[in-house]
């Protein structure tokens, strides 16, 4: 049986593979959302598939809503064909629960794919469509860059700025002329949600979208009025969001699951632009996702679905409290030491108590402490969960390999913003011992090398060529200094938020110095990562 829109007839298969079916009638959907389209989203990996999605989903089943979502893709085009179109975009979503069950769906809510290099035109009808609400998007931290290290517009924004909004070639170029063409057909008003997993992710979308717009009406492409059309909010607003749920790489053990029931077709595939995809979507069953209830067109109603709308204030202190304290450092230290000590599985490290007792010191001494308590989650019972629930998960497949790709975007928000705000306190950030900790293991990754002198391949990040060519000819077995090698990045705030040699205390100390140091312990030689974690962990659990 192969997962396409004739096969659900057949709801005996499905029944016996305890597969649930959308229970909504999906033509009508599809013809009512061609018509009068209310939610478009871009970025077609497994997040949106896990979770966008399966919210549409949930309002469709419940009658609230008519419409479902068409869903766009601007940087894998492959994704679109291999996920979508050859399963008449049709998604299994098998969602793992710490008891060791699969709750297994089929989600029927994309009413159509396009992909944006090949089908703009589409979405130019949807845009200047009065019924559009809402623009979602999850297209991952680094889809919202603009400029490089340098500072300078990257060559083909430039480019998108110069030639003006008809021929917009690039990601954001065509997102901002999508919003132009709103604009030239009414002035129409919309949502720009960004629900990708970054601090002030709304300011972040607003900032790219208002940038082109800006150079597009100097330049004479676009009327002023764009501009102050992208500047009003009673227009076209960008909310603030918080989005949390677990969703990694497609597992073969699920596919082999899938395939045990007579489903076909079920393996997965990497793009050629390393994209993980597959028919199906593995996820966690815990998710949040928290919205800033700014909505010019009125929007779905997805708190019937179990999110959160709020105000900015609250998504703010949510979004900082996963992102900066409660989830996401613990992430990023555990894909950092999982990958240096050969881990697979982040719930195979959440068995060594070094790797447990460090994510501890993050989370609740280093973390705790700054953290703003947003009131409708409240923080420590979020990191109780997240610690003994959701990463302890063995039936999730989630792996520190793919948690480490991007690790240099993400450090100035994972932790820069928790040294700010210790800053802010006036507090001591020499105090700090387990974050510095990461710091150094980080550095000690970019290496290459685990920690028994094996050869590794580091995780894809876009600034890792120019990060290497810095640590070059640092091998395992160096007693060092490397202060020369290591200072042009630890004082860089582009990475770390800080300048982390402007952390004085007393002479001579620093954040930068710290670090220095335990990295030059631990390339000491094979074994050095194990000797470091475990003597830093048990010098603090000894109040040291």
């Amino acid at each position: 049986m192969r997962l396409k829109s004739e096969s659900l007839k057949d709801r005996t298969f499905w029944e016996k593979a305890g597969i649930a079916l959308p229970r909504f009638d999906r033509n009508a959907m599809i013809a009512s959302t061609h018509k009068t389209p209310k939610w478009v989203h871009f970025g077609a990996g497994n997040i949106f598939r896990a979770f966008p999605a399966a919210l549409a989903q949930s309002l469709l089943e419940q009658g609230i809503e008519t419409t479902g979502i068409v869903v766009t893709e601007g940087y894998d085009g492959e994704i679109i064909e291999k996920c979508f179109t050859a399963f008449d975009n049709l998604t299994l979503l098998v969602t793992l629960k710490s008891d060791g069950s699969a709750e297994k769906k089929v989600i029927g809510s994309v009413a159509r794919a396009v992909r944006m290099d090949r089908e703009f035109s589409a979405l130019k009808e949807i845009f200047i469509n009065p019924s559009l609400q809402m623009a979602s998007f999850t297209i991952t931290e680094k889809g919202y860059s603009l400029i490089n290290r340098e500072g300078a517009l990257f060559p083909d924004i430039a480019e998108d700025i110069n030639s003006g909004p008809a021929n917009a070639k690039s990601y954001l170029g065509r997102i901002a002329a999508l919003c132009h063409e709103r604009y030239t057909n009414g002035a129409l008003p919309l949502a720009m949600v960004s629900m990708d997993n970054c601090s002030h992710n709304g300011n972040i979308l607003f900032a790219a979208v208002e940038t082109i717009a800006k150079g597009w009406t100097e330049n004479g492409a676009a009327s002023a009025g764009f501009l102050d059309y992208v500047r009003n909010k009673n227009k076209l607003s960008f909310p603030w969001t918080m989005i949390d749920k677990i969703t990694p790489r497609p597992d073969d053990n699920i596919r082999d699951m899938l395939v045990s029931y007579g489903l076909e077709d079920m393996r997965g595939s990497v793009t050629e632009k390393n994209t993980y995809i597959a028919p199906f979507v593995n996820a966690e069953e815990t998710q949040y996702l928290i919205i800033e209830d700014v909505f010019p067109n009125s929007r779905p109603a997805l708190e019937k679905a179990g999110v959160f709308f709020t105000d900015r204030e609250t998504v703010d202190r949510a979004e900082k409290m996963k992102v900066c304290t409660c989830l996401n450092p613990l992430h990023t230290s555990l894909a950092v030491f999982g990958c240096l000590l050969g881990y697979t599985r982040i719930s195979e490290e959440m068995k060594d108590a070094d790797l447990v007792n460090l994510i501890k010191g993050i989370g609740y001494r280093e973390g705790l402490p700054v953290v703003t308590d947003p009131g409708i989650i409240k923080p420590e019972e979020f990191i109780d969960q997240v610690i003994k629930v959701r990463l302890p998960n063995a039936f999730m497949p989630d792996t520190p390999q793919r948690i480490a790709a991007d690790t240099s975007l993400k450090l100035p928000i994972r932790f820069g913003e928790t040294l700010k705000t210790w800053q802010k306190a006036c507090r001591n950030l020499t105090e700090l011992k387990f974050i510095p900790l990461v710091f150094a293991g980080w550095l000690r990754y970019l290496l290459g090398v685990d920690d028994e002198g094996k050869s590794f391949e580091v995780s894809p990040d876009p600034n890792y060529k120019s990060l290497s060519v810095g640590l070059s000819g640092i091998t395992l077995g160096q007693a060092g200094p490397f202060h020369d090698k290591l200072k042009p990045i630890l004082s860089n705030p582009v990475f770390f938020g800080i300048n982390l040699y402007e952390t004085k205390s007393a002479p001579q100390e620093s954040l930068g110095g710290l670090v220095e140091d335990l990295f030059t312990r631990m390339v000491a030689g094979p074994g050095a990562v194990r000797q470091v974690l475990a003597e830093m962990v048990l010098k603090q659990e000894n109040g040291a």
